[in-house]
């Protein structure tokens, strides 16, 4: 086959399509029209109670098949308090470290005369100061 003759099969391959994904189209259109108009208000009454009831039924099944209700609802509890244990000695440990860095001189107008790497040094002691405060309250929760 002659390479002219290819790129005219390739063309009318081109139009097919187009004409496909035309017709496809207006098919798709005329569905959607279909489908808005059969929603009349009855009918949505009727699917909503016949969902409802399927919902229903099937409902108390699954309930008893997880039986794990009350153990997600304790870990969900514990887990609210221990959060809030984490952010308590968070606080502390900031309060902490602001403190070390006041008896270690570096707070006030020295401040200005820290080098870059003390300045990285002194915020890397306090976010390891965060991380151990953290820990130990994930270990040995403190009561709120």
């Amino acid at each position: 086959m002659r390479f002219e003759t290819l790129i005219q099969k390739v063309d009318q391959a081109e139009d097919v399509l187009e004409e496909s994904e035309r017709r496809v189209a207006a098919q798709v259109g005329g569905l959607r029209d279909t489908w808005r108009e059969s929603w009349t208000p009855g009918r949505i009454v009727i699917a909503g109670l016949v969902a409802g009831f399927v919902v229903g039924r099937a409902e108390p099944l699954r309930t008893i098949g997880k039986g794990g209700g009350l153990m997600q609802m304790i870990t969900m509890v514990s887990g609210l308090f221990a959060g809030g244990s984490a952010q308590v000695a968070a606080e502390g440990a900031e309060v902490a470290a602001a403190s070390a860095e006041a008896a270690a001189g570096t707070s006030g107008p020295a401040t200005a005369a820290l080098t870059t790497e003390d300045e990285e040094a002194a915020a890397l002691a306090r976010a390891e100061a965060t991380v151990q405060a953290a820990r130990g309250v994930a270990v040995d929760p403190v009561e709120p």
